[in-house]
């Protein structure tokens, strides 16, 4: 009877997407996820092959293929300088660098200011400083674990 309407045609489901049960992820897999994110926080500089060696090491049976497919999953990517990073984009304007003749030779001359992130076990704060740059001293600093507008209002004490 092929003119019959089925409930999984009427739903818009294929028969095998309607009787497909999910099979559970490997607590193995699991175990290897918590190792090589608590790895990875501590050494973020290493890669597929450092955290493979790291597990062997550590006792755990593993290949390089299972951690390369399990990291991206993670959304885990070894920090390293990658090509042409140093390379301008032909859209971008230049601004000159205003500093480059000046003598800096006593305080108050030039500030400057840098934000950081520093990662905790539950997330990250964000610190930002203003600096002088002939006494080299923190003329004020913030921390906030947002980066809202409210964190940008420093006040020089």
């Amino acid at each position: 009877m092929r003119g019959d309407k089925t409930a999984t045609s009427l739903m818009g489901l294929s028969r095998s997407a309607y009787y497909y049960m999910p099979v559970p992820e490997d607590p193995f897999d699991l175990l290897l996820m918590r190792v090589i994110d608590a790895q990875f926080t501590r050494t973020p500089y290493y890669g597929v092959r450092k955290i493979t060696a790291w597990l062997k090491r550590e006792g755990y049976e593993v290949n390089q293929k299972r951690v390369r497919r399990q990291m991206p999953l993670m959304g885990l990517e070894a920090i390293y300088t990658k090509p042409n990073m140093s390379k301008a984009f032909k859209g971008h304007k230049k601004y000159p660098y205003l500093l480059r003749d000046l003598i800096i030779d006593h305080p108050n001359q030039v500030w400057s200011t840098d934000i950081t992130y520093i990662r905790l076990s539950q997330g990250f704060i964000y610190l930002v400083a203003i600096i002088d740059w002939h006494s080299r001293y923190v003329l004020s600093w913030e921390v906030s674990t947002t980066l809202d507008k409210e964190f940008w209002t420093i006040k020089l004490s």
